[in-house]
């Protein structure tokens, strides 16, 4: 007889596991507590868009992501640029700015763009070529590095406060989910390791050109039922109780029993489930981790306002926008999503009190918008987006495998080494399918691509 996994979630990690377990040959079931698979990646719609739930954007370096894509059959419904580009708009400048690679080995592939970028004074730029290349030699898994914050490790190294906010915060609020004074320096300097300093085309910036639900969620279970897999969805689990050699999982669809399970689930579900000392965290581990919000403005003007398919803010209480228009099916006009990381400031405001702050930003941002009427606004939140990446989160990280025989952990808040992304959801579901599979005699592990 196979061997029965259950997996327990349906977001990017669950996927990855399941497919991984179901392409060994394994008797798969995936249950998922909602109506559909993706997780935090998903789209629903609104009268006659297609909405994301917020702005998901890769990297070239986001190889175990990349790997799902490609499992998927979803690679051609993505956009990957050929060379990174990044528009960078400020209310106090005549026009954008770039952010551009050029032909030279990283880290000296940014350094024309650093030296010409305009939102700092001249001698910022000119210190930040001596903080990236200090940045190069950070251990980022040593627990030191785990322990500091990021914004003291910047102060100390020539950084000043707007050259923190207007370059190092740029790409580090997004990636992160917080800003660089709450961020442990151990998963910066994985960030800017692995995405800036070491590859030159590592950066390159790649989004969906469909709706989410049509990049994950779908093309998961149809890829999991041609594999032989099972998806229940609407399936709450409520209960993992051992007993001779496997495990019965209680779930709203129903009971049933596996020899092997994938929790893929968040943190404080995860605590629930676990049978007590299943790892070997301090006793309230879920909640020290903690969680940060993403808020995100879905903005529909009349007429077309940007030419560009996204732009980065600085000096601005917009972060990133990114233009929606072709996947979202709109009608006339121009979709703009402006999506806001490590948003606490946001996440508790109403949508009028949003609009109010968001809408002139926006048009301060976009001159071409002086004349264009906004025919629609609406807010989609977050609240519990990503894990929170403070100072001494590593030690908060559970691995993937635990002491409870026969279960493995899946989620972007695992011990990966990567923040709270795609790729980090990605690259824990191949890291509890590689536990799993090595766990069952007569089944060899898959070391392809997984973490050490």
């Amino acid at each position: 007889m196979r061997t029965r996994v259950a997996v327990i979630g349906g977001g990017l990690a669950g996927i990855t596991a399941a497919l991984g377990c179901a392409d060994a040959g394994l008797d798969v079931t995936l249950l998922e507590s909602r109506g559909h698979l993706g997780g935090l990646t998903h789209s629903f719609r609104r009268g006659g868009l297609a909405v994301d739930n917020g702005q998901h954007v890769f990297l070239r370096c986001c190889t175990s992501y990349r790997r799902l894509l490609d499992r998927l059959g979803v690679t051609g419904k993505v956009y990957l640029q050929p060379r990174l580009a990044i528009q960078v708009r400020s209310p106090r400048l005549p026009a954008p700015v770039w952010l551009r690679r050029n032909g030279l080995p990283a880290p000296w592939h940014l350094a024309d763009s650093v030296l010409k970028y305009r939102p700092l004074p001249l001698l910022d730029r000119m210190r930040f070529a001596g903080a990236a290349l200090a940045l190069r030699r950070v251990d980022p898994v040593s627990a030191a590095s785990d322990r500091r914050s990021f914004g003291g490790w910047l102060s100390e190294h020539g950084q000043s406060e707007q050259a923190v906010r207007k370059l190092w915060d740029l790409v580090g609020i997004a990636t992160l989910n917080a800003p660089a004074t709450g961020a442990s320096l151990g998963l910066a300097a994985t960030v800017f390791q692995l995405g800036l300093l070491t590859e030159a085309d590592a950066a390159d910036i790649g989004w969906s050109t469909v709706p989410l639900r049509e990049l994950h969620g779908d093309p998961a279970a149809e890829r999991l039922a041609a594999a032989g897999a099972r998806v229940l969805t609407g399936a709450k689990v409520t209960g993992l109780v051992p007993g001779g050699g496997t495990w019965r999982i209680a779930a709203s669809t129903g009971a049933l029993e596996a020899d092997r399970v994938v929790l893929a689930v968040p943190p404080p579900v995860a605590a629930r489930l676990l049978p007590p000392g299943s790892v070997t965290l301090p006793a309230g581990w879920h909640d020290a981790l903690g969680s940060s919000p993403i808020v995100n403005a879905h903005v529909v003007f009349d007429r077309r306002v940007l030419d560009e398919p996204f732009f980065a803010a600085v000096d601005s209480p917009v972060q990133w926008v990114f233009d929606r228009t072709a996947p979202s099916g709109v009608d006339g006009g121009q979709y703009l999503a402006v999506s806001l990381s490590a948003a606490d400031e946001f996440i508790d405001l109403p949508v009028a009190e949003i609009r109010r702050r968001m809408v002139p930003a926006l048009r301060r941002l976009l001159p071409s918008s002086a004349g264009a009427s906004v025919r629609d606004f609406f807010v989609t939140r977050e609240r519990h987006a990503t894990f929170r990446p403070a100072p001494g989160c590593a030690a908060l990280r559970p691995a993937a495998v635990t002491a409870a025989e026969g279960v493995v952990l899946a989620g972007a808040w695992t011990a990966t080494g990567w923040p709270a992304t795609m790729e980090g959801a990605a690259r824990s579901g191949e890291a509890a399918t590689q536990a799993l599979l090595g766990s069952i005699p007569g089944v060899p592990g898959r070391s392809e691509g997984i973490p050490a």
